[in-house]
């Protein structure tokens, strides 16, 4: 698989999806799907990167895309009952969360964007997928400021890196947050164990939260025992984890400093290395009570309900870009 070094499309699943191959790194992309990264692997070491299943039909995936591959989310996570303002507007997004009376995750996930760019040169394979934000869109009715995403899927010997670029179309402030809802496969090493993950977040700082509706309380405290667990490495599944949140530092990763996780199978040794640039501020830990064979280690630039929050924008990681400005932010994924 090493040698291994295209850029194509393919059937997958019964839907047109594009693979990349390159630097020992296959990587699966549904631009149908919000462009998720449907599978990440490396053979050579025998690492598969997010959680993936040979007998999961395409139907189940989008039916639940959270949940499979590297989704990415606009306006991710929670709004206090569906209210997010900005400095010139207040937008009423649909509570779709009825449990908790919040709107969750946005929709950029849910749509199929289209291929603007496919190919396999200087040692890269790569896609680029764009999606036009607009009255043709239903979510517009409530949220009515025009933009256009760009995601960049890249391969090469580094890993995998993701960019997602937004473009403020409209003649209104564009609300920024952004994150991925990245699912790491458990065990991610083949013939591994999950009493045998462990994963480090570089956590400076705790995010409290209110457990009632799983809103940030506007406070933040030092790490307690459990919190601390992290920084060394904590096994990250046969548990629940609910939306343990920091806001984020930097790890040593072979004796450098490293911004991002690390994920250790402490049987052979390997790692999946997660590497973050500054913009994401803030990490969130999920596992979907843990018994499901993933974790979700999420970065986000902003914090959850972030542009309601009565706390200054350094704080709570909230953004906005004008008119005809642009907003782009990378991740990378490797394995050592």
């Amino acid at each position: 698989m090493s040698n291994e070094f295209y850029a194509r499309k393919a059937d997958h699943k019964g839907i047109e999806a594009v693979e990349l191959a390159a630097g020992g790194y296959y990587a699966v992309v549904a631009p149908q799907i919000g462009s998720n990264v449907l599978r990440l692997r490396n053979n050579e070491m025998g690492i598969e990167v997010f959680r993936y299943r040979d007998d999961v039909s395409i139907a189940e995936i989008m039916n639940s895309t959270e949940v499979w591959g590297l989704p990415t989310l606009y306006l991710p996570n929670r709004f206090d009952g569906g209210l997010l303002k900005t400095s010139d507007g207040e937008y009423h997004l649909p509570v779709n969360e009825g449990k908790f009376g919040n709107h969750l995750h946005g929709f950029l996930q849910k749509r199929a964007h289209k291929i603007k760019a496919l190919a396999a040169e200087d040692g890269k394979a790569y896609v680029t997928t764009e999606y036009v934000y607009d009255e043709n869109d239903f979510f517009y009715t409530c949220f009515p400021i025009k933009f256009t995403a760009e995601i960049t899927i890249e391969l090469s010997e580094k890993g995998m890196k993701h960019t997602i670029s937004l473009t403020n179309n409209s003649d209104k402030m564009m609300p920024i947050s952004i994150a991925t809802h990245t699912t790491i496969n458990a065990p991610f090493a083949d013939g591994g164990k999950l009493e045998n993950i462990r994963l480090q977040v570089p956590a400076v700082k705790k995010i409290n939260f209110n457990k009632r509706r799983w809103l940030p309380d506007g406070t933040v405290s030092d790490l307690d025992k459990h919190d601390k667990e992290y920084l060394k490495g904590k096994l990250p599944v046969l548990k629940n984890i609910c939306n343990d949140m920091f806001t984020g530092g930097t790890l040593k990763l072979d004796g450098e400093d490293f911004r991002g996780c690390v994920m250790t199978d402490t049987e052979s040794g390997k790692r999946l290395c997660y590497e973050v640039e500054d913009k994401y501020k803030f990490w969130i830990v999920w596992n979907d009570k843990g018994f499901k064979n993933y974790f979700c280690p999420e970065p986000m630039t902003a914090q959850v309900n972030a542009p309601n929050m009565d706390v200054p924008r350094e704080e709570s990681g909230y953004d906005e870009i004008a008119p005809n400005e642009n907003y782009t932010v990378s991740q990378r994924f490797f394995v050592k």
